[in-house]
Parts: C-alpha cells; sequence; structure tokens
C-alpha cells in the first residue's frame, strides 16, 4: 500500500495553493477517515449497542453460570436481537493495521524526493517539498508539541467512547471480573494516551500529526453516534 498512499500524499501536496507538507497531510488524513467513514461508524455504532447491553450480558452470566451452553445461546440470541457483534469493532483495527504500516513508511522514506520514482505517470513530482508546517515544524523531524497533542486527543477520544456497565463485586468471582473490567478503562483513559504520546515522539510529526487529525476525527463520528442512538 506504500505506492498508492505516497502518491495521494504527493498529490495533495501539488494541488494545494502553498507549499505545506503540514497542510498536506491534513487533508490526506482526512480523505483517509472518510473513506473508512462507513467502517468506523459501523464499527462505532457496535460498540455503543455493545456498552447498552453489557449489563444484560452479565445478569445472563449470572442466571446460567452453571449452564454454559445455555448461557452462550442466551447470549448470541441478545446480540442477533440487538443486531450486534463483539468481534465488530476489530474489524476497523484489521483494516488500519497495513495503512497505518504503509503511512509510517511513507512519512519516513516519502518525504524526500528520492522517493518521486514511484510515483504514477499522472502525479506530477514537485521541483521539491517543503517538510515544515506551518512555517514552524518540520514534519520529517519529532515534535514534543505535537505528541503532546496525540495524547490529549487520544485522551478526549477514551473519555467521548462509549464505556460498558461494569457489575458490581457481589460475589468473589465478580469481584475479580469487576476490578479488572475497571483496570483497563482507566488504562485505555490514562494509560494509553501516555503511551501514545511516548510513541508519537520516537517518530516523524508527520504520523504525530496523522494521530490527531484521526483522532479528532473519530471524536466527531463518536459524538454523531451517540446524537443519533
Amino acid at each position: 500500500m506504500y505506492r498508492p498512499l505516497l502518491n495521494g500524499l504527493i498529490f495533495m501536496y501539488v494541488v494545494l495553493p502553498v507549499d505545506d507538507m503540514g497542510l498536506a497531510i491534513i487533508l490526506f488524513t482526512v480523505l483517509i477517515r472518510l473513506i473508512l467513514f462507513p467502517l468506523a461508524h459501523f464499527s462505532l455504532v457496535s460498540q455503543r449497542k455493545m456498552a447498552i447491553i453489557q449489563p444484560k450480558i452479565k445478569e445472563i452470566q449470572e442466571k446460567y453460570k452453571d449452564k454454559k451452553e445455555e448461557q452462550s445461546r442466551k447470549i448470541m440470541e441478545l446480540y442477533r436481537d440487538h443486531k450486534t457483534n463483539p468481534f465488530s469493532g476489530c474489524l476497523l483495527l484489521i483494516v488500519q493495521l497495513p495503512i497505518f504500516i504503509a503511512l509510517f513508511q511513507v512519512f519516513r522514506y516519502g518525504l524526500d524526493a528520492s522517493s518521486f520514482a514511484y510515483l504514477y505517470s499522472f502525479v506530477s513530482a514537485p521541483e521539491s517539498i517543503n517538510t515544515t508546517f506551518l512555517g514552524l515544524i518540520d514534519m520529517s523531524q519529532r515534535s514534543i508539541a505535537l505528541s503532546i497533542l496525540v495524547g490529549v486527543s487520544q485522551f478526549i477520544q477514551a473519555r467521548t467512547m462509549p464505556q460498558p456497565t461494569l457489575a458490581g463485586p457481589e460475589k468473589g468471582e465478580l469481584s475479580f471480573s469487576h476490578e479488572f473490567g475497571k483496570a483497563m478503562q482507566t488504562n485505555m483513559k490514562y494509560m494509553l494516551p501516555i503511551i501514545m504520546t511516548v510513541i508519537s515522539f520516537s517518530l516523524p510529526s508527520a504520523l504525530a500529526l496523522y494521530f490527531t487529525i484521526s483522532n479528532a476525527f473519530v471524536i466527531l463520528q463518536q459524538m454523531i453516534v451517540h446524537r443519533n442512538q
């Protein structure tokens, strides 16, 4: 996927009235998110439905804890009634993984004139590439400011993501599940933004800008899903 993504980025850079790779990355990121919009919307709707039915799942697990086959059947019926699937949210991650790997290569090696050999015949090669964003940040170098923005946007995204209702620790076997669930939610809200900040600072700031715009787009999608559900 390296070549089509590289051509898309260079095309965005060429058609802009100003030579600014940062602005090209923003437009390119928005284009990618628009292409992924139907799949992302389906995934977010499924996540929200899963959060809504989580208490019912807990009830079924408790009611049929000694009848595993009946428990599985009832849970599957619940999924079918609400037209959702616990693995539907993974589809977007699977699709995005090769895109991210290819984008990493594009932002790391594609901002140099040597990459022009991979351009399609209908994509004009620029005479040179201005890798500076708004005259302030070099997209080929690390940026602590953009890395912090990645962490902040990731935190906001985690806060706006629908959270499943956790069953209270009424019994010993539920206590561990309850505490583990709380720990996972806490990690998603606080640890993941920190991890993403550190990772972003170790990469070219072009990727940090991509992460930030992608997170902002997802936050907007989550707000739309929340309003329509």
